[in-house]
């Protein structure tokens, strides 16, 4: 049985650190932006945005800003009840690991929930929470389990993200991603999302609505401007898109962030 003892959003804290300690809990570790310098058990560790760590219950462990630069990162602490196995390998056995989980923007929308749920009082809460922490564990030990990707798999998949991120207001067309690494259509898609955890036409939404959201914020543009300006000619589509990937429409996500002084997390690939 697994029990949360605290969950955590390190968002940008300057001159973060946490003292070398044996730390008498577990501790999952899912960073967001920037980079996290560890000492484990004597070795130190870098961690930065998209690393996944699991730290066991008993580690020597301290922490602190890579060169003092702030950073973002989930943390769960949880505990093991005495004895009892989750069916988890790397929880059971008391190993340390540090991967990449390649669904990774999943992954953070689940922290968010739980991190919003711990902060709630509705009920349920403890049971729903307990949910998304096995959720993650065993989202990571599936992953772990799946062999390696080939080095021309990551080669293929970072080619093409890279146009995106240049073309994303573009019109992108699939058979234009597969010229450009010589592949067919159905492989790009299929490889893309097999490193990146969606395909490849989902991150250029995602890319969009990232830029929707700091013009939102940091211009005078109009909804049906950016919505012009990002490729999408029926601002009602752009509504809907933008729904869909921020979870908000335009105007309550201008609205939230106003009101709590900080913008609503949107995730993409870094």
């Amino acid at each position: 049985m697994l029990q949360i003892m605290s969950v955590n959003f390190d968002n940008e804290i300057p001159q973060w650190r946490t003292n070398l300690e044996t730390i008498p809990y577990n501790v999952l570790v899912v960073v967001r932006q920037g980079q996290v310098r560890y000492e484990i058990n004597g070795s130190v560790v870098i961690a930065e945005a998209e690393d996944v760590l699991f730290i066991p219950r008993g580690a020597r462990r301290s922490g602190e800003n890579k060169d003092g630069i702030p950073h973002q990162k989930h943390t769960v602490l949880f505990t093991c009840e005495p004895g009892a196995e989750t069916g988890i390998p790397f929880v059971d056995q008391g190993h340390f690991i540090k991967f990449r989980l390649s669904p990774i923007q999943y992954a953070y929308h689940r922290c968010d929930r739980l991190y919003e749920e711990m902060r709630g009082g509705k009920s349920y809460r403890s049971i729903i929470c307990l949910g998304i922490l096995q959720e993650l564990l065993g989202m990571m030990a599936r992953e772990l389990e799946q062999p390696a990707l080939t080095p021309s798999k990551l080669k293929y998949a970072e080619a093409v993200k890279a146009y995106l991120l240049e073309h994303y207001r573009e019109q992108i067309e699939i058979a234009r991603l597969a010229a450009l690494i010589g592949r067919s259509p159905n492989y790009v898609t299929a490889v893309f999302k097999e490193v990146y955890g969606r395909s490849p036409i989902r991150y250029m939404h995602e890319l969009r609505m990232q830029e929707a959201c700091s013009l939102l914020l940091g211009s005078n543009m109009t909804v049906a401007g950016i919505s012009q300006y990002l490729g999408y000619y029926d601002t009602s589509y752009f509504h809907r898109v933008f729904k869909k990937y921020c979870g908000l429409s335009p105007t309550e996500y201008v609205v939230q962030a106003q009101r709590s002084g900080m913008p609503p997390l949107i995730n993409t690939i870094t």
